[in-house]
């Protein structure tokens, strides 16, 4: 009794030992299908965000209306402003405080920008450089704010934490009220040729002149979503901003004799321009091929000799943008052309000083042109009444306006082709940025690809549209293997915030470029691509779109499953490598019986050795492998014995019960003399010596590297 009372408790301790492992297993098994649907890193769909995409019926958004009054100092480089905000709150929430951006604080003596810098000391530097670094004071920018008041002038409790400032509510601010309160600030204004920076001036010492080129100016507000409450990061340098629309009154006053271009619509063209401007600009309304000088090179050159002591303030309003900026200068040379967006005419035009001539004068206005009819075309009707671009030696975007690099680089005054085209190229690319973020507003500080990929992308076509010939810097799969390839620890998801990866352009612009390049022209095909992007645009014009809502957006309005591709690109840093791994090769042959015999033939190469009752067809089993964490489609190209080709695309889900390898028997009337896989370069695959069979590494390796050889 002893005994068996024993045997028993044995055989209750395996059996427990056994169910506590197989529950141990079944709990920690996960499923790892690359194919799984995205429901565990997508939040759940709601009212204000639903399931295909789309804004839902409780979708709200928050408005800030501004009135300004600017005074552009230009003896001293400062800005001063009073500014008046107006806080719509359209959620359903009640807020007791409000965040308000002060992004000129990156610029203050006292930043944390420079803190979180790593730095050396280098082994050589310039004069400049060393008197810069650790001779001079810091430069003294930053908002200087003078007063914060509530709307009768009393002062309004504020606390400022960097390039962020809370406004204290007496009262919180119920569902549907407003609040409307002031600032009054003013700022030294950054050389940004010397000192850096997204707006600021350039400094000639030709006659003494300063190009302003001036955005992130004024205090501005928070955005307040259902997503992130308030979107109050602060500002790095970096990555860039989230902002509610509105309306805006500006008033800017300058040198009487400065030229100025500006978001929203001039009131007071009459005290602002000459009779003769007056007339040029009436012309350039109805010159839709070419751009009409308005204020030509002579005229700017003789304006810049001399400094009027007078002002003049140009009165501008804007409805339904999300930001303002403006650039003002004495040497600048102004011309425009109209633009046909379906039956209604847009203005395009550019500031250029005389330095940036005859470049800007050849290609800024027509690239400007080109990119508002293609990007019309692909996403919405360009809803604004002009697009601006300056000569403002970097690249940045705002609505209605952009600062462009471009100057010429000849001897002779002329410019190269390399020169012509990274001017036209960010060109394009920032006057682009009206559609995105501008218009589709995303959140660029949390989620820098939904503009700057998106807009890359659309950069690409546009481009091409200018010149059919033009080369195509990012975007393309061949120019994204070296980046993903290169040392997994240096590279982040292309879901990350943009503060924190290491190759920010690869990242933010080159990667996601490229996969939607890769979505339209091998994986969806360009009408599902198309009609789905085109409906994303659409749905989400002035509103803050996430990157869930793009992504279901673009499964819902395509009826394809794109969960992989989303899953393997956006969140992962793995690597597209499909190769060839074994070809097998048959004959029929008839057995008689009803039924015919596949006889392997062993013989090296992929001619087969048939005997002479062998049937007509050929017969092939290929093996491909996956040694890269990435599922794409396969596709091979065919070799004929006669030398004609097929292309076969298998799609993605070819690998959805395996993650390693997969086989496909083929067969032909004629013999396959050699099987390539993606022979134009489609997928990204970072190594292409796996790809031929038989193996031709002189070959195909050798031409993919010279076609990464940039």
């Amino acid at each position: 009794m002893k005994k068996l009372g024993l045997l028993l408790f044995s055989l209750l301790f395996v059996s427990s030992a056994f169910m506590a492992q197989e529950s141990k297993t079944k709990q920690g098994h996960v499923n790892k299908n690359k194919f799984r649907q995205m429901k565990d890193v997508l939040p759940t769909p709601n009212l204000q965000r639903t399931a295909s995409g789309a804004p839902g019926i409780k979708y709200t958004q928050q408005k800030v209306d501004y009135n300004m009054d600017i005074v552009l100092d230009d003896e001293n480089t400062r800005i001063y402003g009073n500014e008046t905000i107006t806080y719509h709150n359209n959620s359903d929430d009640t807020l007791a405080y409000l965040w308000v951006q002060l992004d000129q604080n990156m610029r203050a003596a006292d930043s944390k920008t420079p803190d979180i810098q790593p730095s050396t000391i280098p082994s050589k530097t310039s004069k400049t450089r060393f008197n810069t670094a650790y001779i001079e004071d810091a430069f003294d920018g930053g908002f200087k704010i003078e007063s914060v008041t509530n709307i009768d002038g009393s002062n309004l409790s504020h606390t400022i934490n960097q390039t962020m400032m809370r406004i204290n509510l007496a009262k919180p601010l119920a569902s549907g009220e407003k609040f409307k309160f002031k600032i009054k600030w003013w700022y030294n204004i950054n050389n940004h040729r010397t000192q850096g920076g997204r707006s600021g001036y350039e400094h000639f010492k030709e006659n003494g002149n300063n190009n302003y080129v001036i955005a992130q100016f004024y205090p501005r507000m928070c955005v307040y979503d259902n997503v992130e409450g308030w979107q109050n990061d602060q500002f790095w340098g970096r990555s860039e901003f989230a902002l509610e629309f509105g309306d805006f009154t500006v008033n800017i006053t300058t040198p009487e004799d400065h030229m100025l271009g500006a978001t929203g619509v001039l009131q007071n063209p009459k005290e602002v321009f000459s009779k003769k401007e007056l007339n040029r600009i009436k012309k350039a309304r109805k010159s839709f091929n070419d751009p009409v000088i308005i204020r030509t090179q002579k005229e700017a050159t003789a304006i810049e000799k001399t400094k009027s002591k007078k002002t003049k303030t140009w009165k501008f309003v804007a409805e339904n943008v999300r930001d303002y900026a403006f650039a003002s200068s004495r040497k600048f040379i102004y011309d425009a052309m109209a633009v046909d967006i379906n039956g209604r005419t847009v203005m395009a035009e550019s500031l250029y000083s005389k330095e940036a001539n005859p470049l800007y004068g050849d290609h800024s206005t027509r690239a400007a042109a080109q990119t508002l009819k293609t990007y019309s075309r692909y996403t919405f009707d360009y809803p604004y009444h002009k697009a601006i671009s300056v000569d403002g030696q970097m690249g940045m975007e705002y609505p209605q306006i952009c600062f462009n690099p471009g100057r010429p680089d000849l001897p002779d005054g002329g410019y190269s082709d390399r020169v012509k085209y990274r001017m036209i190229k960010v060109t394009i690319h920032e006057v682009g940025h009206n559609f995105f973020p501008m218009i589709v507003n995303s959140d660029e500080r949390q989620w820098t690809w939904m503009d700057e990929g998106l807009n890359s992308f659309m950069e690409m076509l546009a481009e091409l549209d200018y010149d059919p010939n033009f080369p195509i810097v990012r975007g393309y799969p061949k120019n994204i293997v070296r980046y993903m390839a290169g040392d997994q620890s240096r590279i982040a998801p292309i879901m990350s915030k943009g503060d924190n990866v290491y190759s920010f352009g690869n990242n933010a612009y080159g990667k996601p470029a490229t996969g939607l390049w890769m979505l339209r022209e091998t994986i969806m095909g360009k009408e599902l691509f198309d009609h789905a992007f085109k409906t994303y645009s659409q749905r989400w014009m002035f509103k803050h779109p996430t990157p869930a809502d793009f992504f279901r957006t673009m499964e819902d309005a395509s009826g394809v499953d794109l969960d992989w591709f989303f899953r393997g690109w956006f969140y992962t840093t793995d690597v597209t490598d499909i190769g060839i791994k074994s070809v097998r090769k048959f004959y029929a042959k008839d057995a008689g019986n009803s039924s015919v015999d596949f006889i392997e033939d062993t013989s090296d190469g992929l001619k087969i050795n048939k005997p002479n009752n062998a049937q007509p067809k050929y017969f092939y089993e290929i093996t491909y492998n996956k040694p890269g964490g990435l599922v794409m489609p396969i596709i091979v190209e065919f070799t004929y014995e006669d030398g004609t080709t097929e292309k076969k695309m298998y799609p993605a889900e070819i690998w959805r019960y395996t993650d390693a390898q997969v086989t496909k028997a083929v067969h032909s009337d004629k013999q396959i003399t050699k099987i390539v896989v993606d022979p134009d370069l489609e997928t990204a695959d970072v190594d292409t010596s796996n790809n031929s069979y038989p193996r031709q590494m002189g070959d195909q390796f050798s031409k993919f590297k010279a076609k990464n050889k940039n």
